[in-house]
């Protein structure tokens, strides 16, 4: 149904007067600063959209790192496609071997994580390190195989300026919260696992 021309001049108003008072408060904002930004929740999509942000740097042509505090049991897409072609751009590295419930092994997951950590502190230090993704190292926080405080701590002191650094994993704790200048809940409403759907490639890896 076409609008009548009395009814297009309101929403020609409108939308001006919606204009002008967005731009009046984007006028305001004018600082920049290297972000620390928190993907966690139950529902899907905390890492992908983590690697949208890496992605989108490397496509800048800056510099970025990704460390994975799990996920070393499996391959997945994104660190195929970044090892493959990119490694130029990003520095890839997979410090996990599987999820806890899969290696049984405390003492090992712990011994990982903390290496995850000092390669994590490592990549964040360096200045050419545009942003660094800390892959499901909430998961490793949860259980305590790495010290939140210090965590909250090298981010808060330590942390370049300009740096980004993304933490992604379910049971983000509230000291990282807190401390996170940007914090995404993903809320699983479906998914197709609770009706016999397997992971699946390009969906989920």
């Amino acid at each position: 149904m076409s609008e009548t021309p009395d009814e297009s001049a309101r929403h020609a108003t409108k939308m001006a007067k919606k204009k002008a008072a967005r731009d009046k408060i984007m006028a305001t904002k004018t600082d920049e600063k290297g972000l620390v930004m928190v993907h966690t929740g139950k529902g899907k999509g905390k890492s992908s959209a983590a690697f949208g942000m890496i992605f989108r740097h490397i496509a800048h042509g800056r510099k970025c790192a990704v460390v994975q505090f799990i996920k070393g049991g499996m391959s997945t897409g994104e660190r195929d496609l970044i090892l493959e072609r990119f490694s130029d751009l990003c520095a890839f590295h997979t410090m996990g071997e599987g999820f806890t419930w899969e290696t049984q092994d405390r003492d090992r997951d712990i011994e990982m994580a903390q290496a995850a950590w000092k390669k994590a502190k490592e990549l964040i230090r360096d200045p050419a390190n545009h942003m660094v993704l800390l892959d499901e190292i909430n998961i490793a926080l949860r259980y305590d195989y790495i010290d939140i405080a210090e965590v909250v701590t090298f981010l808060t002191e330590e942390k370049p300026e300009m740096t980004h650094v993304v933490l992604t994993g379910r049971n983000a704790k509230e000291e990282l919260i807190e401390a996170a200048d940007l914090v995404t809940e993903m809320e699983l409403i479906k998914h197709p696992f609770r009706s016999g759907i397997k992971a699946q490639i390009g969906v989920e890896y």
